[in-house]
């Protein structure tokens, strides 16, 4: 038997604060620092808290059945399809400007004179590649000592792992704002920094909602609220974070390497 909780207004506040943060950072970049943009960030902040309180507060009262659970992957799984379509339309619009760019351009691509401005591939990127495929190999030894959870000292490196996830993502976010702060380029850089800043940027900031994530299940390890068979909201975590890390993998090849100058 499928048990339905009870209705949720989470939904409803976080779509209404993922909307005013897009629509207010169009209006931060064409009229300076907008206040709406920062009340609706941690809207979307107090909306993650909370449904994620329920979430768990349910399963602790037993409302998480086994069927109920596959429906809690599957969305998962659509939520992460959402963010695949998300990003493929940005790098859809890279590709064209890479592959065919335009008069204005100079028919070239990195545009003409930006060679001496383009971020090095094998600098700061690739060291941030390295730091995150490493956190997708600790994200992945996290799991097996879950599976094989039956001692606490399987537990303890689970955590210790995981703990280690959280800091190669912060170590991660802090290399990419120090690359910011030195490039030469800029948001208004053509279209070559608009692309740029766009792509890094929500990468960034997937990144840092993934590291929430992260944090909240690491508290969940420290409590032990979920088990060896039961660790849907680990799994969610997990699974988001290895979509992060495919994502830098894209971003490293097409936008760094190959969409550097020869």
């Amino acid at each position: 038997v499928l048990n339905v909780p009870g209705y949720s207004v989470w939904p409803l506040i976080g779509s209404i604060g993922a909307f005013l943060i897009t629509s207010s950072s169009v209006f931060w970049w064409h009229n300076g620092f907008s206040w709406l943009f920062l009340v609706s960030f941690f809207v979307v902040l107090g909306t993650m808290f909370f449904w994620w309180r329920d979430i768990v507060n349910e399963g602790f009262l037993g409302n998480h059945t086994v069927s109920f659970n596959s429906y809690l992957q599957s969305g998962i799984i659509l939520f992460i399809l959402s963010e695949v379509v998300f990003f493929g339309s940005f790098f859809w619009g890279f590709f064209h400007m890479c592959w065919a760019p335009a008069e204005e351009l100079g028919f070239c691509w990195p545009p003409y004179s930006f060679e001496e401005v383009i971020i090095d591939p094998f600098s700061v990127p690739l060291l941030n590649t390295i730091i995150l495929l490493s956190s997708g190999v600790t994200v992945t030894a996290c799991h097996f000592f879950i599976l094989v959870s039956e001692n606490n000292n399987n537990w303890f490196l689970g955590a210790v792992f995981w703990g280690v996830t959280i800091f190669l993502g912060v170590v991660f976010l802090f290399l990419q704002v120090e690359e910011y702060a030195e490039s030469y380029l800029s948001f208004n850089s053509s279209v070559y920094g608009s692309a740029f800043f766009i792509l890094t940027g929500f990468h960034g900031l997937h990144v840092t909602i993934g590291a929430i994530a992260l944090s909240v299940v690491f508290f969940r390890f420290l409590t032990k609220s979920f088990s060896n068979f039961d660790h849907v909201g680990f799994e969610g975590a997990a699974w988001y974070w290895h979509f992060v890390d495919v994502v830098w993998l894209f971003l490293f090849i097409f936008v760094y390497w190959l969409g550097a100058p020869v």
